[in-house]
């Protein structure tokens, strides 16, 4: 009887031996079914936002996505100011931290992904910045440019030097995607070629940084940057009433933004303070779409690029008029520039246009002398 006891009590034991191991094997197999269908936080896993903040491109194919690892930014340091200023007088003034409330949640849709590793290159400052001209070309710029292997772009616009100066430059550093050694880090960011305290800051950053500036015939360029606001403000005025001071006169108004950013002999002199001639190279924002490869080709020798971007990654698309980029292998379909791009103008009375290039004419030419560039718009 003893010894009957004693092998039930050792059976008793090796039961509760094996309900043990059973439950931690269920334990372990909920764990990885959670993290299998996506409900494990704690499983790394890529997270794809295919669409910049801005609206201005299509989904991307994968392998042209950079990972980035947006950290919170750092507190402000007490006592720093914000600037309640926007880049256009004429825009609607906001709240300098509702400013900052935006760009995040746009920079989070920008970069919605958790990396695999976050160890995986180095975040460093831009070597070379698109720093105009809105409503340019500048978006396709930068999408053609994340086809290179060794370019690493943010896709949205940080406006560090213009909004957000305030944060530091770690905070800016932080935006930015990681890269390998022999790897180009850019932004871009149109307003900085009219902000008068843009040059000052970009060259105390770094005087060697490298400076894009797609331009476009400024006649144009107006009347897109006019229809740009039309989409969001359909109650606007027209475009005459804004463009000219007085109809009867003819007398340009160049207190409006439209109007002032296409004065670029204006906007270069404030940079050429700061960075020698050598340092710009000037995209024509028309040949960007008749000759994309031709002006890639000139954007890849400036940035010390290998000749990767070529005639074989375009082709143009008649409903949008304007380049795309072809269909990657793997891909579902072709790359092109969202809704918000190639918008058709509104009618706009021939004289008023003519007013505007009479008006334009001589900053153009003095331009063409500074850029050593005829872009031919006159």
């Amino acid at each position: 009887m003893g010894c009957g006891g004693c092998r039930v009590r050792f059976n008793f034991g090796k039961v509760l031996s094996k309900a043990s191991v059973f439950f931690t094997m269920v334990l372990i197999f909920t764990y990885f079914f959670y993290c299998l269908t996506g409900l494990c936080d704690s499983a790394p896993r890529t997270l794809y936002s295919q669409k910049a903040a801005d609206g201005g491109y299509d989904n991307l194919d994968e392998r042209s996505q950079v990972l980035v690892d947006l950290r919170p930014p750092p507190p402000l340091h007490p006592g720093a100011q914000l600037h309640n200023r926007t880049d256009y007088p004429d825009a609607p003034q906001v709240d300098a931290e509702e400013q900052l409330q935006q760009y995040e949640q746009a920079s989070e849709k920008e970069a919605n992904i958790i990396p695999v590793s976050n160890t995986y290159g180095t975040k460093r400052l831009p070597n070379a910045i698109i720093i105009g001209v809105k409503k340019g070309g500048t978006r396709a710029l930068l999408e053609f440019l994340r086809i290179h292997p060794d370019v690493r772009a943010f896709g949205a616009e940080p406006h560090f030097f213009d909004r957000f100066y305030d944060r530091g430059l770690e905070w800016y550093r932080n935006l930015m995607p990681r890269t390998l050694d022999g790897q180009i880090t850019m932004e871009k960011t149109p307003s900085y070629f009219v902000t008068k305290e843009a040059p000052s800051r970009v060259c105390t950053m770094n005087c060697q940084t490298k400076l894009i500036v797609v331009v476009r015939d400024p006649v144009t360029r107006a009347v897109s940057d006019y229809t740009q606001t039309l989409t969001k403000n359909p109650g606007l005025p027209s475009f005459q009433s804004l463009a000219l001071k007085n109809s009867s006169t003819g007398l340009v108004d160049t207190t409006w933004s439209a109007v002032r950013i296409g004065l670029y002999a204006k906007h270069l002199e404030n940079w050429l303070q700061y960075f020698p001639l050598s340092h710009f190279l000037f995209v024509s924002g028309e040949r960007l779409v008749s000759d994309p490869a031709g002006e890639m080709g000139r954007v890849q020798d400036f940035l010390g690029l290998k000749r990767v971007i070529s005639e074989k990654h375009f082709y143009f698309n008649q409903t949008k008029g304007f380049p795309c980029l072809k269909k990657p292998e793997g891909s579902s379909r072709p790359r092109c520039l969202g809704k918000s791009k190639g918008r058709p103008h509104p009618q706009i009375p021939s004289e008023v246009l003519q007013r505007l290039r009479d008006f334009y004419r001589p900053f153009n030419q003095r331009f063409y002398q500074m850029s050593g560039q005829d872009f031919g718009w006159d």
